[in-house]
């Protein structure tokens, strides 16, 4: 996933559990490893950045677990987990505008 400023690239990583970060180097396009954070769960079998950009939410599948963390406004970092809700095997996660109410 690619936070919407493109700063940051953020990758899954299942056997370790983790989402790994990278850099993106805005002239060349080039990816530079700037750490990795426990997903708190097992399997992060898929996650999102939400289109604000201040979020990512990972399914931990084997860990039946879907958790927030908020992403920080100027690194990119992933901060500590801000939610975690308990959801059998989660495997998606997709974002849907809520359409306004008259």
């Amino acid at each position: 996933a690619i936070d919407p400023r493109g700063r940051c690239v953020y990758t899954s990583n299942r056997g370790h559990d983790s989402l790994a970060i990278f850099r993106v180097d805005a002239a060349t396009g080039r990816l530079t490893a700037a750490g990795h954070v426990s997903t708190g769960g097992k399997t992060p079998r898929n996650f999102g950045v939400d289109p604000t950009g201040k979020f990512a939410v990972v399914c931990n599948q084997a860990g039946d677990t879907v958790i927030s963390f908020a992403i920080n406004p100027q690194t990119g970092d992933l901060e500590k987990a801000v939610s975690t809700i308990e959801v059998f095997a989660p495997v998606c996660v997709k974002f849907v505008p809520i359409p306004e109410q008259k």
